[in-house]
């Protein structure tokens, strides 16, 4: 049996080089006395050595047992050295889940719909990925989503529809984020403005504040003419739109139980500023609603969907030949109670559901106005019948 140097051996030993401990295990002395275990084998003509550690931390017995292991390493035909290296090898990158845009924005929505006051919100996202989106990049893999995909979607309609074209990129960002925080993308989130930004001119480099497009006042009589002659829910549901001076979004949810008498109440979840808003409904508002058929427990159902939405009422828009949109309706109230009514402000920004004065002025102003409020809207629906001069002083 082969006798190998004993630990007292090898400290005897001062002179740099390596000495064989046995089992390809040698003694590496530096010239500056540190002392360390090498392992040394040969592969063909070549000669290779592998760092084992210092003699310091790794004791002869642990030092040998390591060389045995590399040795039998070699006998079932791994090289030594190559696995070292492989163990060295960082880890490869995980693989993001294949998941396509189109899955990841529609479960995007599926678990946001809760959570959005709106009704419409939902409809409306769908509408407009499946419409300016997913034709571009829908089936592509999530993971694969780049600045260019995002920017061929935008461009065509980034200076003919930009509002539009502006919920569409910061949908794009918010699914993309989502798709960051679930792993399914690695990296920046392609549809961030700060990207967009060298990329698509800013249409509003000014720092205007942008408006809804909205009919003149003074033709939106001849328009609730024109809407007469459509009898559909869409139509009665502008023209409610219209009545009331609600957001699109508002009357486009109504509810039957919301309406008794001659109050419509929004309830909270519905309104922009989560408060409860009650609108006088005038005489002509009454008689729209009671030439609605009730079908379901709301006023405005669809086919598609629980009730109608907002592009459903510009499809309308478009049908007719008008190219405003239906939040411009309410703007052009406010401007014509400005210009043809003694109604006060406050009055109208209440019935706009605006926050009216400052915190103190709120604090004592505890009531809503109902009763001012019901005289500007039957005012309002008075014009509406027909441009003339009533209610131009406002009523008393």
């Amino acid at each position: 049996m082969r006798k190998y140097p004993s630990w007292k051996d090898l400290q005897k030993i001062a002179k740099a080089g390596r000495y064989s401990a046995g089992d390809g295990l040698y003694l590496q002395v530096a010239s500056g006395g540190t002392r360390s275990w090498i392992f040394r084998y040969r592969t063909g003509d070549k000669s290779f050595h592998l760092g084992l550690g210092s003699c310091r931390y790794l004791s002869l017995p642990e030092a040998r047992q390591r060389a045995i292991d590399l040795q039998r390493q070699r006998l079932s035909g791994l090289d030594p050295m190559e696995e070292k290296r492989k163990a060295q090898r960082p880890a490869p990158k995980p693989t993001p889940p294949s998941i396509t845009f189109r899955e990841a924005a529609l479960r995007f929505v599926a678990e946001r719909e809760a959570s959005w006051r709106n009704g419409d919100s939902a409809y409306q996202w769908r509408r407009s990925l499946e419409k300016y989106v997913f034709p571009t990049f829908g089936d592509q893999s999530v993971a694969n989503v780049t600045t260019h995909y995002v920017l061929t979607a935008l461009q065509p309609i980034w200076a003919t529809i930009p509002e539009t074209a502006r919920r569409v990129r910061n949908r794009v960002e918010l699914i993309m984020s989502y798709a960051i925080a679930h792993g399914w993308h690695v990296g920046n989130n392609p549809a961030a403005w700060q990207i967009l930004k060298n990329l698509l001119p800013d249409l509003n480099a000014k720092g205007e504040k942008r408006h809804h497009a909205a009919v003149p006042y003074s033709e939106v009589p001849a328009l609730m003419v024109r809407l007469r002659q459509e009898d559909s829910i869409t139509s009665k549901a502008l023209q409610l739109t219209i009545l009331t001076a609600t957001r699109p979004g508002e009357a486009c949810g109504a509810r039957w139980d919301e309406v008794e008498a001659d109050v419509w109440t929004v309830p909270a979840a519905r309104m922009k500023r989560n408060r409860p808003h009650r609108i006088p409904l005038s005489d002509a508002a009454q008689a729209l609603l009671a030439s609605v058929p009730r079908v379901n427990e709301v006023v405005f159902p669809s086919t598609k969907a629980t009730h109608i939405s907002t592009p459903t009422m510009i499809e309308l828009l478009r049908k007719i030949g008008r190219a405003e949109t239906v939040h411009g309706f309410r703007s052009a109230f406010s401007t014509w109670a400005s210009e043809r009514t003694r109604h006060p402000d406050h009055v109208v920004e209440l019935a706009l559901a605006h926050q009216v004065g400052g915190a103190v002025e709120r604090a004592y102003r505890r009531s809503d106005l109902l009763d001012q409020r019901r005289r500007l809207m039957q005012d309002w629906a008075d014009w509406l019948g027909g441009p003339a001069d009533v209610g131009c002083l406002g009523r008393a």
